[in-house]
């Protein structure tokens, strides 16, 4: 089934793409961030899991190979929806729309790695990144599943482990008012995976796999989706190269060490009860 287009407040439309029945395990992730060799290890992962990969976006960031990452996720076939840089990128917008404070540190970092990526990705790429949907839904074990980037009522919001549950149950229900009741709802966007029990199902963050969650280890994040069970892993990948990438392209403002580190460049984006007391670096 193609994407199809549903009403959606706020928004012209939402697109919609039901991949239906996924019996076998299925590998969430986000975030490969341009760092190719953390996409190609996590694609390696579901296939010798045997599981069918699904990415939330932003398969386009901090990290300094844009386009083959993009070419790797389009090869293996993965199902993927719009992250806020992809849409950002396909419609030549000047800034990521990350949802980053005006004049943070994010925020300030963000133009050069963004311009980096826009001067790298070419007019067909930004074709296959307008044609993303922005919802994905599939059912697995008796559960039908919604996924989604940030959250449904804003691509690039930031929702956490400790965020209120009102907040995550209302975005539960403007999803479910745009596609139909799901009993899980997977997100990305924020960085940092977390599972989060909820009256109808569960909130799961399957992580991002560009960029350690910010933990002091340079292991990132992905969640596999099996009988029903979901379970978070750490995943190991080339991080060397993916510096040594940044390096000869002179992204070295920050994220090159939060690779090597564990730590990102800065704490602006999280909530301070999930704020750590040791400096970043």
């Amino acid at each position: 089934m193609g994407v199809q287009r549903v009403a959606f407040k706020g928004r012209a439309t939402l697109r919609h793409l039901d991949l239906g029945q996924l019996d076998g395990p299925v590998l969430l992730f986000g975030g490969p961030y341009s760092n190719v060799q953390a996409t190609r290890a996590v694609l390696g992962q579901a296939q010798a899991r045997g599981a069918t990969p699904v990415c939330t976006g932003d398969v386009v960031a901090y990290c300094a190979r844009p386009a083959e990452t993009v070419a790797a996720i389009r090869a293996s076939g993965c199902a993927v929806l719009a992250g806020n840089c992809e849409i950002q990128l396909a419609s030549g917008a000047p800034d990521c729309g990350c949802g980053f404070e005006d004049g943070s540190a994010c925020d300030l970092l963000s133009v050069g790695w963004y311009g980096f990526a826009s001067a790298r990705i070419g007019a067909e790429a930004r074709a296959w990144m307008a044609g993303l949907p922005d919802v994905l839904t599939f059912s697995h074990c008796g559960t039908r599943y919604g996924v989604v980037h940030g959250a449904v009522s804003d691509v690039a919001r930031f929702l956490w482990s400790t965020s209120p549950e009102a907040e995550l149950e209302r975005e539960w229900d403007m999803l479910e008012r745009a596609i139909g009741p799901v009993g899980g709802i997977v997100a990305g966007h924020s960085g940092i995976a977390f599972m989060r029990p909820l009256r109808r199902g569960r909130w799961i963050n399957a992580g991002v796999v560009g960029m350690p969650p910010h933990d002091g280890q340079a292991r990132t994040r992905f969640a596999m989706l099996e009988d029903g069970a979901v379970t978070l892993h750490a995943l190991d990948y080339d991080m060397a190269g993916a510096v040594a990438d940044m390096a000869a392209a002179g992204l070295t403002q920050g994220y090159d060490r939060a690779l090597q580190t564990g730590y990102w460049p800065s704490e602006d984006v999280l909530p301070p009860d999930l704020r750590l007391s040791c400096a970043s670096g």
